[in-house]
Order: structure tokens, then sequence, then C-alpha cells
């Protein structure tokens, strides 16, 4: 036969560690373990309820491109966060993935020297290495799930996972959280509308069976529990922002109506809720914690994007990059975020009983 049936378009299959092997090179530490289940065990307790008086805050980079600036925004992260413990759950977004529109850089799992060279197995021992010493810091780690086989490589050190706008309608996506061991966040469509976060909810809540990997990277068939410990992530979409009294009112009905859920949402400050202005997620942060202040159980967290440094940098192969500046979405500074960390946990503090 002259011409291939298979792989027209493929340039080239590599072999991959398997997920045993590299958990076996970098193993999960019992105080990496300890600070896991913990934080999985505090942000489900405000999800269902058990615990009405903190507040979840999932809060840094954007995207992880600097293993060493991610380690130094999770030390200062953690020594701020310790003197709220008793009004807020915080926990690091710590993402190695990233979706692309059209095209661009997809992580540092993806493609960890910035170049194009896709190193796929080093960049999963980087975000290891950057997860485990995260959970020795005692920082609880948050990422977005997007890659179906990566949680078999990293998923034993997420405190919370988040299925985001681009992937809310994949089925794909659905199966792999209702098989999640952690809390998933499931954030509404790029359209800003509910519905399809309404019905992932409830997809992601049932049974399942699907293909997957198997811890020694052989193929399988996975079958799946349903994840009970599921919510839904207000983040605006089609140029309109949601965040507001009526918005979190209406979110919350849908819950209850379309996934027979009672529980709170949580609010995205950034994406379209500040029309993609990093400059905008305070205040829009400051008009949710009005709303926290005047008792409104509907909220249960806050997400936010922050980095060393504000703003964002282009990213191009072999250009020099600022330390602490995200190359994909703009961020909050530092300082700023401490201070409004600060401000949410007053709000927290000054809410009714």
């Amino acid at each position: 036969m002259s011409e291939p049936i298979e792989n027209q378009n493929l340039a080239e299959i590599r072999p991959l560690i398997s997920p045993r092997k590299l958990k076996e090179k970098q193993p999960l530490s019992e105080s990496a373990a300890a600070t896991v289940l913990a934080g999985r065990r505090a942000i489900a307790d405000v999800i269902h309820g058990r615990d009405e008086r903190r507040l979840v805050v999932i809060v840094g980079p954007c995207s992880i491109h600097d293993p060493d600036a991610a380690l130094e925004y999770g030390a200062r992260l953690r020594k701020t966060a310790q003197a709220m413990d008793d009004q807020l759950v915080v926990a690091m977004r710590t993402y190695f993935e990233k979706p692309r529109t059209t095209v661009g850089w997809k992580g540092l799992i993806n493609d960890p020297e910035l170049d194009g060279s896709c190193r796929v197995e080093r960049g999963l021992e980087l975000a290891r290495e950057v997860l485990l010493e995260l959970g020795r810091l005692g920082v609880p780690c948050a990422s977005e799930v997007l890659d179906p086989f990566t949680p078999q490589f990293v998923g034993d050190l997420l405190a919370w996972a988040s299925i985001g706008a681009r992937t809310v309608e994949s089925q794909t996506h659905r199966q792999l959280a209702s098989g999640l061991s952690m809390p998933v966040g499931i954030k509404n469509g790029t359209d800003g509308r509910l519905d399809g976060a309404a019905n992932a909810l409830v997809a992601a809540g049932c049974a399942h069976s699907f293909l997957g990997v198997t811890a020694d990277g052989s193929a399988a068939v996975v079958r799946t529990t349903g994840n009970p410990d599921r919510h839904l992530i207000l983040r605006g979409g089609g140029g309109r922002t949601n965040f507001s009294p009526a918005d979190v009112a209406r979110a919350a009905e849908l819950v209850k109506s379309e996934a027979g859920l009672e529980r709170p949402v949580m609010v995205d400050c950034s994406h379209d809720n500040s029309n993609k202005d990093h400059r905008r997620q305070a205040a829009v942060c400051r008009e949710v914690l009005t709303q926290v202040r005047q008792g409104n159980r509907a909220i249960m967290g806050l997400l936010l994007e922050s980095n060393l440094n504000p703003g964002r940098q282009t990213w191009s192969r072999g250009a020099p990059l600022r330390p602490g500046v995200s190359i994909t979405d703009a961020c909050m500074g530092w300082e700023e975020t401490r201070a409004l960390l600060h401000e949410i946990a007053e709000a927290v503090a000054a809410s009714p009983p």
C-alpha cells in the first residue's frame, strides 16, 4: 500500500514515564500529604455548609512558568494566610496547563523550557517539585485540570481543582471531574451562560466509565463513583459580569433547581468579571465583600489572579523575561494582594454570625 492509513499528520510519538514511576522518583511526603488532606477537608466543609464562617480564597499566578518565583510567592502567601485561618481557607493557584483560544504557550507541563521543545516529562517533574515544596511549606495547591491524564501524575498533590470555561461542556472533563479526589470548581462558559455549568455539576456527581490510563501507564477503562464536592464558579462572560447580588442569587437558585444542590458559589474576580483588567480585580472583590458583610451565605469564596509583580509580559521563544511577572493573563502584584487578603478576612470577621 503506497499511501499510509494512519499517522499521516503525526511528527512523533514519544514514550512517557508512567505515573507510578514518576511518583516513585518524587514521592509524596508526609508533610505534603497532610497539607493536601487538610486543604481538601477545609474546602469541602465550606462547600457543604459545615463551615459557615470562613471563605475559600484561591489566589496566585494565572500560570506558573518560573518555579523559583512560584515558591517565593507561596512562602509569602503562607506567612500572610496563617494570620487569617479563622476567616479564610487559602489555596494557591498552581496552574501548570493553559488552554489557548488559538495557539500559544500551553503551560509548564507542556513546555517547561519555554522554547517549543515540549519536554513534557521534565514539565511533570517540575510540577511535582513545586507542589511537593509548597505542600511542605503548608500551602494547599489548586489547579485547572486540562489534559485528562495529568491528574494521574500530580493529582495527589492538589487540594482543589477547576474545570475551565472552555472545557465545561466537554464530556471528557465532566467525567474526569467525577473521579477526582479533591473538590472541583466548575466555571460558567465563556459566553456567560450558566446552563452548561449546571449540567456539568450534575454530570460530575454521577458515576461514569471512560478510557484512561493505569498507574503503570497502560490503557484502561476507568470507572468512577461521582464527585460529591463540586461547586459553581461565576467568571462572567460574553462581555458581561455576573457577581452582583442578583447574579449570585440566580446562580445559587439554578444550582439548586437544575443540579439539585444546595450550596454556595465562588466568584472569580478576574476574566470577564474584571473586563480582563487586572487593575479591576480588587474593585470586583470589594463589591462581593459588601455582600459578605451583609450576610450573603450564597457566596463561598473568591478567585484572584496574582503574582509577585503586577501586569503581564509577552512571551516569545528565547526572549528574556522579567521575574515574577505573568506571561499569560495580567495579575495583581503581591503588595496589593496582601492588602486585599486582609480586607477579605476583615469582611468575614464583620459579617453576621
